[in-house]
C-alpha cells in the first residue's frame, strides 16, 4: 500500500454479518460531525450495479459505452468499465477534498484499522496487531495489544480514530 496524501483507514472482520456497514455508518456521522469531511470506499466481491436499469446511463451502458458519467447540482459519479479489478492503490487516488478515507474490507492489505468482532459470529482476530487501531466487539475480554472498545461506543472509536490519523 502506497503513501496517501490522507490517513486511510479499513473496517474489517473476520466474516460478513458482524455489524461493519452500521459501526462504519455511525462512525462516519461521529467524525463528519466533529467537522472532517470523510471518503469512503466499500469492497464488493459480488460485483454491483449502480445503473438503474430503464434509465439513461444504463440505457448508455448497455449500448457498450466502455465510462459513463452523471452530473447533477450537487454530486456527480462516473463509472468506467474494466476487464480487471482496479487496486486499492488506484481507486484511494481518485478521491478528492477528504480529510480522511474509511475503507470498509480489505482485511488483507496492510492499512491500518478496526476489526470489528461480534459473539455469535466468533471471537477470531483475522487483522495482525501491528495494523490494528482497535478492536470493536460486543465481548467482554478479548486478549489483543490494542484498545478493546464497545460497538456501541462510537464517541470513543471516533476518539481512537482521529487521534491516531488526524492531527489538528
Amino acid at each position: 500500500m502506497g503513501n496517501y496524501n490522507v490517513p486511510v483507514v479499513c473496517v474489517v472482520s473476520a466474516s460478513s454479518g458482524t455489524g461493519k456497514t452500521t459501526f462504519l455508518e455511525r462512525l462516519i456521522k461521529e467524525v463528519v460531525d466533529r467537522g472532517y469531511r470523510v471518503g469512503t470506499i466499500k469492497s464488493d466481491a459480488h460485483g454491483f450495479e449502480m445503473d438503474v436499469p430503464g434509465k439513461d446511463t444504463w440505457k448508455f451502458s448497455q449500448a457498450g459505452a466502455k465510462a459513463t458519467a452523471i452530473i447533477g447540482p450537487d454530486k456527480f459519479a462516473v463509472i468506467h468499465k474494466t476487464n480487471q479489478r482496479k487496486e486499492l492503490d488506484e481507486v484511494i487516488a481518485m478521491i478528492e477534498d477528504v480529510d480522511i478515507i474509511l475503507i470498509e474490507g480489505y482485511k488483507t492489505s496492510t492499512l491500518p484499522r478496526f476489526e470489528v468482532v461480534r459473539r455469535e459470529k466468533g471471537t477470531n482476530i483475522v487483522s495482525p496487531s501491528e495494523y490494528l487501531i482497535a478492536v470493536v466487539t460486543d465481548v467482554k475480554e478479548i486478549d489483543v495489544p490494542v484498545p478493546v472498545l464497545d460497538i456501541n461506543d462510537i464517541q470513543g472509536s471516533a476518539d481512537l480514530l482521529l487521534a491516531n490519523t488526524i492531527s489538528r
